[in-house]
């Protein structure tokens, strides 16, 4: 392949913490990203967290001449908090939203009540077609004991094959968003090995911006350092990840982040820091060798497949691990429920004797005996939805685990060289008579 051409490509991430009545100085810090954002003219924006779609109104009128192209991602009670501007034109969007996101009895976490998911848009860039996605994964609130650890490995699974299956004819594949996950975790390993995604923090030319690239700082006041943990100069959640194609390769010539502070204002932009990569696409040109570079690269592949075996395998593991809990939760809630059911039987049969035995005063006051009964049925009714939520979530885990079976089994047949599903290429057998040596099977 030979290079014909060049493109520059700036893109924005940030997650605005933008929760109305809840998020400090909100309104704000909304006024100094569209200010920001018309200053620094970036060719996409991939924001997070914009949880009021009057906030994303607001960025949208400020942004029109800049950016006059966007796009809203709606999902959940109250949205995904998704949404993308562009100076390219936006052709098409989707949105999916995935299958497990948290508990809805964790109010205080919230993370249930928003409609986590994965938003697609597909722009023209100059002649090449680019799937540029923006995601925000489920929070991780104890990294020592992470009871959502399950939900967001298989959030991450969902991710990777919502952009595998997508981006089959896309030529550039972009993907900005808060993560929730350090750069060695197994979600994020499971996606950028399965993906072929590149992580432009470790791709890039030049980088300025917060040591080891973190976006959760202790210097931001917006950020307790309760949540970061043993990680006190911070932590590194928040990604751009990119890759090509046999019609464009992409480079990162420079990366930066915000740092905490904003020059003329009292406050951050957001808890999380703002993410900008520079991103160079050159679109090729056949030549001839792309067969002879595919075989190499094919060559070379062995290594990445047994990698990947292996993540997939504890990806595998984990979503057991939820498995196993999820079953004893809904075996709890299904007890719990019983217990209530045969109270309320009791209960009735109670309220039975008089008119069983004529004459006989009821045992029990008459409003104790009510109260009793409502909370039978507050029971009742909470085992209920609750044996019904674990049972969903038992039904997502199962079918992740199903998935990453087929997927290890595929893996490992690669890796022993033997064909998928393709007996038309299986070796032929030379006839009764023939020299083995003679019979060239590739015919």
């Amino acid at each position: 392949m030979a290079n014909t051409d060049s493109i520059n490509v700036r893109v924005l991430s940030l997650n605005c913490w933008g929760i109305r009545y809840l998020s400090k100085h909100c309104l704000q810090r909304y006024a100094m990203i569209g200010d920001m954002l018309c200053k620094e003219e970036h060719d996409i924006v991939l924001l997070q967290e914009v949880w009021s779609e009057k906030d994303y109104l607001s960025l949208k009128k400020k942004l029109a001449c800049s950016h006059p192209h966007s796009h809203y991602f709606k999902s959940g009670v109250i949205g995904s908090g998704l949404a993308i501007f562009s100076k390219h034109r936006i052709h098409d969007t989707f949105l999916f939203r995935y299958s497990l996101n948290g508990y809805p009895y964790m109010a205080h976490h919230g993370d249930w009540f928003g409609g986590k998911a994965v938003g697609m848009a597909i722009l023209n860039i100059g002649s090449l077609t680019a799937n540029v996605y923006v995601t925000h994964l489920h929070a991780e609130y104890c990294r020592d004991k992470d009871s959502y650890l399950p939900h967001r490995v298989v959030q991450a699974w969902e991710l990777q094959q919502f952009i595998r299956h997508t981006s089959a004819g896309a030529d550039v594949v972009i993907l900005g968003g808060d993560l929730n996950m350090h750069p060695q975790d197994l979600g994020n390993r499971l996606l950028r090995s399965y993906t072929g995604l590149r992580d432009s923090y470790l791709e890039t030319a030049k980088f300025d911006g917060c040591e080891d690239g973190v976006t959760l700082i202790a210097d931001n006041p917006f950020i307790s350092k309760k949540e970061l943990g043993p990680f006190e100069k911070g932590i590194r959640i928040d990604y751009i990840l990119f890759k090509g194609s046999s019609k464009a390769d992409l480079y990162c010539d420079f990366m930066s982040t915000t740092k905490g502070s904003v020059h003329d204002h009292p406050f951050p932009y957001s808890d999380h820091e703002a993410l900008t990569a520079g991103l160079r696409l050159e679109t090729l040109t056949p030549t001839g060798t792309g067969s002879d570079r595919q075989s190499k690269n094919q060559a070379s592949d062995a290594g990445k497949l047994a990698e990947l075996v292996d993540i997939v395998t504890e990806a595998r593991t984990e979503v057991k691990v939820g498995l196993h809990c999820a079953e004893r939760m809904r075996y709890t809630a299904s007890r719990t429920g019983v217990m209530g059911l045969a109270l309320l039987f009791l209960e009735l049969a109670i309220a039975a004797v008089p008119w069983l035995a004529l004459g006989a005063e009821q045992p029990f006051p008459r409003t104790s005996f009510y109260l009793l009964a409502a909370l039978c049925f507050a029971i009742l009714l909470t085992t209920s939805l609750l044996y019904i939520f674990y049972t969903m979530e038992l039904k997502s885990l199962q079918s992740a685990e199903d998935q990453m079976r087929l997927a290890v089994g595929s893996l490992q047949e690669k890796l022993r060289g033997f064909p998928l599903a393709q007996p038309h290429n299986a070796q032929r057998r030379p006839p009764e008579g023939h020299d083995l040596s003679a019979f060239n099977p590739e015919e």
